[in-house]
């Protein structure tokens, strides 16, 4: 092995939080010293690298979402085990709430984002949820191989979902072949992650040198209202549900989830390599093992309240910057695209982000401008994505618990 492969493998084994960080800090750096410096060379060598990660994600995103969710309607065994259906049925309403409360925070404290090349960055901009609802129909109807080629989410997310309902009694060789092609769908995209610290490095320099610290400073405000928001789905939507459901205290139940699973999921930022740790927490917690065994690996596919908090607040910090008017209905609209969208999401770190194209288009947004919201969301995803990730995965054991017959 070479120096050059000892590098390369020194690289790929590395913890990716502290490799973003440390991006994030060189290109602050290098900003700060090409600020007013006129040195359009270095400058543009940095966004060289921004815009090929921002390439790379705009390449992958939409065949990502066809394959992932196509994959899991057509995987995923939905039978067995008592109280199965009341988990999903907590999956789906928490997600749902909590894409409300994101979609209610964002206009209580509405967030901009630094955006290039915004003067052309909408389509016909809807007016009313009427315009919305007609452009939405026609969007679910656009041709698959057309949708995919342009990132229609509306039409791919539509193709995805009737193509994996139609597909749910295929033979066991056509089911391999969707999970061989999700597993290489997700390799490629854990590859193009990897290179996120170069990306954000040459992001965080042309942001910094074009416009100085004042752009972090607004991610800094960002982050606030995505984490706040993510707490308060913790603490007050799930002890809602929690006290609903049981007519208890529901704190002590969500503090031990939040102890022992949402500590290594912040950690890990990954709510599918979590399993192990919620379904060693279900045994701990005396949980009906025939209910745990299917809705701790479901929901580490599909019960994402902290990713709908990240697309909701994301999309709209988009919609703000460009100016675009959000009346009641098409809010609502978006909640639901949302919840929808995050269940759709990755299993990986950062599987989110892919999905806010997905609910830009409501708006009609770009998918240029959406693969920069996508890149802003890697520079604060140190955060967003650790507790995201630990509210998705927790929340995966909190609802399981409150459903099995055996919960104490």
């Amino acid at each position: 092995m070479n120096a050059f492969q000892r590098l390369a493998k020194r690289y790929t084994d590395g913890n990716l939080i502290v490799q973003i960080l440390i991006g994030i800090i060189l290109g602050a750096l290098a900003g700060w010293a090409l600020n007013g410096s006129g040195n359009a060379s270095l400058i543009g060598f940095a966004g060289g690298l921004g815009n090929l990660f921002v390439g790379a994600l705009k390449a992958i995103a939409p065949i990502l979402v066809f394959v992932l969710v196509a994959s899991s309607i057509v995987l995923k065994d939905f039978g067995g085990g008592e109280g199965l259906k009341k988990v999903i049925a907590l999956y789906a309403v928490g997600t749902l709430l909590a894409s409300l409360s994101a979609v209610s925070a964002s206009f209580m404290f509405p967030t901009t984002l630094s955006l290039q090349n915004i003067e052309q960055a909408t389509n016909a901009v809807p007016q009313n949820i009427v315009v919305v609802l007609k452009d939405l129909i026609f969007k679910m109807v656009d041709n698959p191989v057309h949708a995919l080629s342009t990132g229609n989410y509306i039409g791919i997310l539509t193709w995805a979902i009737g193509g994996g309902i139609a597909l749910r009694l295929c033979g066991p060789t056509t089911k391999d072949l969707f999970r061989d092609v999700s597993a290489g769908i997700t390799k490629i995209v854990k590859f193009i992650i990897r290179l996120a610290p170069f990306g954000i490095f040459g992001l965080v320099t042309v942001s910094v040198a074009e416009t100085g610290f004042s752009v972090l400073a607004g991610y800094a405000k960002l982050l606030v209202v995505l984490v706040g928001t993510m707490l308060f789905v913790a603490f007050v939507i799930n002890a809602a549900i929690v006290f609903a459901i049981t007519r208890k205290n529901p704190y002590p139940l969500i503090m031990t989830c939040l102890r022992e699973s949402a500590v290594t999921a912040f950690f890990t930022r990954s709510s599918a390599a979590n399993i192990p740790v919620n379904l060693n927490l279900c045994r701990k917690l005396n949980l009906d093992e025939n209910l745990y065994s299917i809705s701790i690996p479901l929901g580490a596919t599909i019960n994402m309240a902290g990713a709908a908090v990240t697309i909701a607040v994301l999309a709209l910090s988009a919609v703000n910057t460009l100016g675009i008017e959000v009346d009641f209905g098409t809010a609502l609209l978006l909640s639901v695209v949302a919840a929808i969208g995050a269940c759709g999401s990755s299993g990986v770190a950062g599987g989110s982000l892919m999905l806010i194209p997905l609910a830009c288009s409501l708006f009609g947004i770009s998918n240029d401008i959406a693969m920069q919201v996508i890149a802003i969301g890697f520079i604060i995803g140190v955060v967003q994505d650790s507790v995201e990730t630990a509210l998705n995965s927790s929340t995966d054991v909190l609802f399981t618990a409150i459903s099995s017959q055996k919960a104490k």
